[in-house]
């Protein structure tokens, strides 16, 4: 398999690193989900969203 010239190296961290914080963010979602009610349900929706949104933003970054 031959590199393309413009590919860097890419470092673990640059790697892992949006996948690592949106794990984290749906595991803060879910337990505040779970946890109480009030403010805690408003934290689980705003966590809980951003994986969600993610999606569409990284499709939409692909294909420029």
């Amino acid at each position: 398999m031959k590199t393309n010239s413009n590919n860097r190296a890419r470092s673990l961290w640059s790697v892992f690193a949006a996948p690592l914080i949106m794990g984290v963010l749906s595991l803060i979602g879910l337990v505040s989900a779970l946890a109480g009610d009030g403010l805690t349900d408003s934290l689980s929706w705003v966590a809980l969203t951003v994986p969600v949104l993610a999606l569409p933003w990284a499709m939409r970054k692909r294909r420029t």
